[in-house]
């Protein structure tokens, strides 16, 4: 379905200069390098639940999730709960407060810096700035993908072209606004998001019929499940796969487990817990976080789902028939041009472009302040450097050039898999340490690092060496040993996660008991969980980062 050009243009004018004035209210605030880097740690509760949201909330759901939701079924909706439970709740009401609390306590201004000052470590600093500047570019680029990939589809623009259009846009006002722009924007695009896929909520359920009608009809469809899918353990769409099947350990360890829990392990969304003034800001913002993940995640999967019964109504095929090659990547844009009206399409294109565009920007911030900042500045140029903003940007261009090169070499029904490697990689790699650095004072330098190093890196060899999904097709393994994976069986099924964020449980564990603990003082001041004046000690810390940034 072709989408009127002039209505298309008309969107994206008002879109495009609602993002950008939004983007320079924030920017005028950003006097020093706490607002740029941090944004100035008084942000609004609905502010902060919003742009976590949507930083989270990408085309990798919507569009990738949504894909696989197509081919697996609505097994998937566990993530929605693991989502929400973990995601929101824990996050906000849990580690929240104490991450607040212990960030400004330290001074602290990006992720690899709280947990690098916490365990009084520059090597841990420098380790987590290094593996986030290295990995994320893949998730990112997942977005990028998605985004270009509707493009693509909606309107016939060249998707090469597409993601260059979208990068700049989104670059623009990330390398000159810094955070606070980021999270400006990130809330009005969440309203947007909020709108779009309520729309399409309604939409979907009434042209299938009803719910009822809608999901006893995709339950009827069981048989046209392809062979090789109910071979590999697919049931149905409305059932979950065979227990122990290839299907049931994707969806259960690499899609609910990987993505369900490893949202506690992102860095982009962990920072923003420390840009609300007091804990209660954080406690407030549950009640907006969690129906906004409920309409984003929940719409996405269910949808994407029940489009086979669109697709096999009206064309006589399943979703993963009429896409190219089966690209579960194609599914979701395929769906919206063909069902939606022709407005709600452009609509809705923009709703995408929202999603796509507050996730790329959170991971374009924390990509570029983990490499210019925690990593050169502060761990090659020992802080001596004092233009902590300028290598700041610097740092976020070069890793959105990183992303977008990614996003050109990947190959099809990418996004859903980069994210969740990455997701597993910062569980692995960032949850025990995160843990340790939050709720347990024995934990020790030597502790964690030995904790951050080995979930890092038995990740990455399994994801090499052993887990099929990904070894197979990097042939690294093969080159080396001359077969596809070092060992065989179910263990070819089991993501990273299980095996090596256990491991990185037990080297924490294990190392803090027979290490030396940080001393006495540090601690009490780390932990100090009530200020006599918590504004003066917010001014205090600003005054400490501007100092040390020379401005």
């Amino acid at each position: 379905m072709a989408v009127s050009i002039s209505v298309l243009i008309l969107f994206l004018i008002v879109y495009l200069g609602a993002t950008f004035y939004v983007a320079y209210l924030g920017y005028k605030k950003n006097s020093q390098p706490e607002g740029y880097m941090l944004a100035g740690r008084g942000v609004h509760p609905a502010i902060m639940a919003l742009s976590y949201g949507a930083a989270f909330i990408s085309t990798s759901a919507i569009i990738g999730f949504g894909g696989v939701a197509a081919s697996l079924g609505m097994g998937l909706l566990w993530l929605v709960f693991m989502n929400i439970f973990f995601g929101i709740f824990i996050a906000f009401v849990v580690f929240g407060p104490r991450t607040r609390r212990m960030g400004l306590n330290l001074g602290a201004i990006t992720y690899p810096e709280f947990i690098g000052k916490r365990f009084q470590s520059k090597f841990i600093q420098a380790f987590s700035g290094l593996l986030i500047g290295v990995f994320m570019p893949l998730y990112a680029s997942s977005v990028i993908i998605g985004a270009g990939r509707f493009l693509e589809t909606t309107l016939g623009v060249n998707y090469n072209i597409a993601l260059i259009i979208f990068t700049i846009i989104i670059a623009s006002y990330v390398i000159k606004g810094g955070l606070l722009s980021v999270m400006y924007v990130d809330a009005m695009q969440a309203i947007l998001m909020i709108l779009g896929m309520g729309f399409i909520l309604i939409y979907t359920y009434s042209m299938l019929g009803g719910v009822t009608e809608a999901h006893q009809a995709l339950t009827n469809m069981a048989n046209l499940v392809p062979p090789a899918l109910v071979a590999q353990g697919h049931q149905g769409w409305t059932s979950m796969p065979t227990f122990g099947s290839p299907i049931w350990w994707t969806m259960i360890s690499t899609i609910i487990m990987g993505v369900g829990i490893g949202v506690l392990a992102q860095p982009q969304l962990a920072v923003r817990f420390m840009t609300v003034k007091d804990d209660r800001s954080l406690k407030r913002a549950v009640a907006i976080g969690g129906p906004f993940l409920l309409m984003m995640v929940g719409v996405a999967y269910a949808i994407g789902a029940l489009s086979n019964v669109y697709f096999y109504r009206t064309m006589g095929k399943i979703s993963l028939q009429v896409v190219p090659d089966g690209n579960t990547d194609l599914i979701m844009p395929t769906f919206l041009n063909h069902a939606l009206p022709e407005m709600f399409v452009a609509i809705f294109m923009l709703c995408l472009l929202a999603a796509a565009m507050s996730t790329a920007a959170a991971q374009f911030h924390t990509m570029g302040t983990a490499i210019g900042y925690d990593v050169y500045q502060q761990s090659i140029m020992k802080g001596k450097s004092k233009a902590t903003v300028h290598v700041t940007k610097i740092g976020i261009a070069f890793t959105i050039l990183v992303a977008v090169i990614l996003a050109y070499i990947l190959p099809g029904s990418i996004i859903a898999r980069a994210t969740a490697m990455f997701m597993g990689l910062c569980t692995a790699a960032f949850l025990p340490l995160f843990i340790g650095a939050l709720f347990w004072k024995r934990t020790t330098k030597a502790g964690a690092t030995a904790s951050l190093v080995i979930g890092s890196l038995s990740s990455l060899f399994w994801l090499t060496f052993v887990h099929a999904k990904e070894a197979a097709p990097l042939k690294i393994c093969m080159a080396i040993f001359g077969k596809e994976t070092l060992l065989s069986g179910t263990w070819t099924l089991v993501d990273p996660i299980l095996i090596a964020t256990p491991l990185s449980f037990l080297a924490l564990v294990v190392v803090s008991f027979v290490t030396p603990q940080l001393s006495p003082e540090f601690l009490k001041k780390a932990f100090r969980l009530r200020f006599e004046d918590e504004e003066e000690n917010l001014e205090k810390a600003s005054s400490s980062t501007a100092d040390s940034a020379g401005v």
